[in-house]
């Protein structure tokens, strides 16, 4: 629960670094919808951008979740070919993940209306800190590692 430091710009110079052949404007437009929803919520935009670049490969995605779902952060997808959660736009999708975030990192009220499916599945206030992510978000020991190494390049970019 914090202010992120990247801008668009930022943002989007990080992300196609690792996938050059990405459409510049989608990754803009998720760019900018991470910050303004983050905001709202009083997420750390950072983290939540590097979280769907960890869960969807830099929108690549291959795995159980698909593009078309708006899925960025795997809500739902929880192995064995379980494809997730599903949402109408980008925009809600990207709403369901901050919530999502925040039910981990917080106990504070939502301030928006509740897009997120699982968001009452979570321990409100498990994972105040990224590395705490790992064996609640995901089961990969090495999860909150590459999360944060992920943030740490990004920085490069501020």
């Amino acid at each position: 629960m914090s202010c992120g430091s990247a801008d668009v710009q930022d943002m989007v110079s990080f992300f196609l670094a690792t996938n050059s052949v990405a459409n510049v404007n989608q990754v803009t437009q998720i760019a900018e919808l991470y910050i303004k929803e983050a905001a709202i919520e009083n997420v750390n935009h950072d983290i939540a951008f590097c979280q769907m670049c960890v869960e969807t490969n830099y929108l690549r995605f291959g795995g159980d979740v698909k593009a078309l779902q708006n899925n960025f952060c795997g809500i739902g997808a929880t192995g064995g070919g379980a494809s997730g959660a599903s949402f109408k736009t980008a925009r809600i999708g990207i709403r369901a993940h901050i919530q999502h975030l925040k039910a981990y990192a917080s106990t504070g009220s939502l301030h928006r209306k509740l897009v997120d499916p699982r968001f009452d599945h979570v321990r409100r206030g498990s994972a105040p800190y990224v590395n705490d992510l790992t064996g609640k978000w995901a089961v990969d020991l090495l999860y909150g590692a590459k999360m944060k190494k992920k943030l740490q390049v990004l920085a490069g970019y501020l």
